[in-house]
């Protein structure tokens, strides 16, 4: 029993190393290279699959440059307003969904917009303790290695905006027919305001709720004024 044991130990510390290290590499090639595709997008496919449906999806990356700015202010103005001075993690509405998950309300805002990068690009969807832990890992990484600029155009070029769509440019082009570098103010207002469940909502002949959502967001990025990284 006890050579089981030790053997297991060694096991655990060279499977834990082999962890580290690839993900601490994996993090770094990121830092420069484009994410060419996300758990994400191979769950989504898989579903499909599953249902006897044809899989697709569109997922086209850019730089930074080529995707407007107003859809980076409109994401941070509606998924995380502190974004470029937090160092990954914003207590105070992690604390806030703590206690609405105690008392049995949904409360939006418990992810920073860089724990939802090192979600889509590393991880899983479907929510549990683990994978909490390891998000909170990735998140740290990620700010560590990255500038916020870097996980701001990872972020835009990987999340979901629609069913099948993944990225700015994917979502300009789907829901407006133009490049994500000509979007205006209001087009990109209407993409960050289906972020929430963009398979079911619609960035084009929007529900009310949406549309609510899209006058609030560009209310907001008026507000905020120009975008700064700290």
């Amino acid at each position: 029993m006890k050579g089981f044991l030790q053997k297991l130990k060694k096991f655990v510390i060279k499977l834990t190393i082999a962890f580290l290290t690839i993900s601490v590499a994996f993090v770094i090639v990121y830092k420069w290279v484009p994410v060419p595709f996300t758990p994400l997008m191979l769950i989504r496919n898989i579903e499909h699959w599953s249902k006897g449906e044809s899989a697709h999806f569109s997922h086209n990356w850019v730089s930074m440059d080529q995707i407007s700015p107003n859809l980076a202010k409109a994401v941070i103005v509606s998924e995380d307003q502190k974004f470029t001075t937090h160092f990954g993690f914003d207590m105070e509405a992690m604390e806030k969904a703590y206690e609405g998950n105690k008392k049995g309300k949904k409360i939006k805002g418990g992810s920073t917009i860089t724990q939802q990068t090192a979600k889509n690009v590393f991880l899983w969807p479907k929510r549990s303790y683990i994978r909490k832990g390891f998000e909170m890992y990735f998140t740290f990484l990620i700010e560590v290695f990255w500038s916020k600029e870097r996980i701001l155009e990872v972020y835009l070029n990987s999340i979901e905006m629609g069913d099948g769509v993944y990225g700015a440019e994917a979502a300009s082009k789907h829901w407006f027919r133009k490049p994500a570098s000509k979007l205006t103010a209001y087009q990109a207002a209407s993409i960050a305001a289906i972020l929430p469940n963009p398979r079911k909502y619609k960035a084009s002949n929007s529900s009310t709720y949406i549309e609510k959502r899209k006058s609030w967001i560009v209310k907001q990025m008026g507000y905020y004024g120009p975008l700064k990284f700290e």
